[in-house]
């Protein structure tokens, strides 16, 4: 297999520039039509800006607005970013060694690049706030999630510290913040079938196979509400957000369940009340047992008993 070759184009603000290679055959006369059909959602106007301002590169150097199309030909050009909220709120570091960086990243930050958040994204902070332009995640977590994410330093490390997630190697343990129904007995193992269908923001149990599983365990009880400990053994989307719910005590502030309520983009007032507070595994480099867990403390749960 041929090996893609490296980008001419640095970082920008910790941004990885996006990548195309042309078809190997094709009807277009210049590298300008065939951008226009390949990106329908950048008006043809913005394309020719980019080419005018020499932001789309081949291997040889910018292209200009009449190059000709060149098929099996890799391109690169920095997106134009979106206007952002910022997040007000800081990364913690909780552990940084040469191949690890594990981090406590707060509510409302996403961890990688995606839609509307692009710049404000923990992927993208780390890497500029500390030069780490190779820094990859090894996992992801909820933009409404706060918690322990853990990143990858260096390129050649990355497979096996992602196999471990992608293979169920790795104990995760959540605290939550939900009412307490003293009918409610636990500790309590639940098992559904979770199903996301693309396009949609909410998941749905479904009749079927379990698919997921998540240990419910409460910790203590204040003030009609109660601290859970939530063991997950298995990793589908909004799970243990789903599963709460299912068992009549939604996560507090959770925006999706049991019904959707849009909270705007620069409200940051109520956060969900979900931690990912541990992370254990055996490290597939040292053969060492590796435990980390979060600084961060959820902050809904009333300080004095009733």
């Amino acid at each position: 297999m041929r090996r893609r070759p490296a980008s001419p184009l640095p970082q920008r603000l910790g941004l990885d520039p996006v990548r195309l290679r042309t078809p190997e055959d094709g009807r277009w006369a210049t590298m300008r039509d065939h951008l226009v059909e390949r990106l329908p959602r950048v008006p043809a106007e913005r394309v020719d800006a980019m080419l005018a301002e020499r932001r789309v590169v081949d291997a040889d150097g910018p292209l200009g607005p009449d190059s000709p199309f060149r098929p099996g030909t890799y391109l690169w050009f920095h997106r134009d970013l979106p206007e952002e909220v910022p997040v007000p709120f800081g990364i913690g570091i909780v552990h940084r060694d040469d191949d690890l960086l594990v981090v406590d990243k707060p509510h409302f930050l996403a961890t990688i690049p995606r839609g509307r958040h692009v710049a404000e994204t923990a992927l993208v902070r780390l890497r500029r706030d500390l030069d780490m332009p190779e820094l990859s995640p090894a996992h992801r977590l909820d933009r409404v999630t706060a918690g322990l994410v853990m990143f990858v330093v260096r390129r050649e490390r990355r497979g096996a510290y992602q196999t471990l997630f992608r293979d169920r190697r790795v104990h995760k343990v959540y605290e939550a913040v939900a009412p307490h129904d003293p009918e409610l007995r636990l500790p309590l193992t639940v098992r559904s079938r979770i199903v996301k269908e693309r396009g949609e923001v909410q998941a749905r149990e479904v009749d079927g196979p379990p698919n997921a599983e998540t240990l419910v365990e409460r910790v203590e009880v204040r003030g009609g509400l109660a601290r859970y400990r939530l063991t997950p053994r298995t990793g589908r989307t909004h799970q243990l957000r789903l599963h709460m719910s299912g068992l009549g005590v939604p996560i507090l502030h959770d925006d999706f369940y049991p019904e959707v309520h849009e909270q705007a983009l620069d409200d940051f007032s109520r956060p969900l009340q979900l931690l990912a507070a541990e992370l254990c595994f055996t490290d597939p480099i040292t053969g060492r047992e590796r435990r980390f867990t979060s600084g961060l403390r959820l902050r809904d749960l009333p300080d004095s008993a009733p």
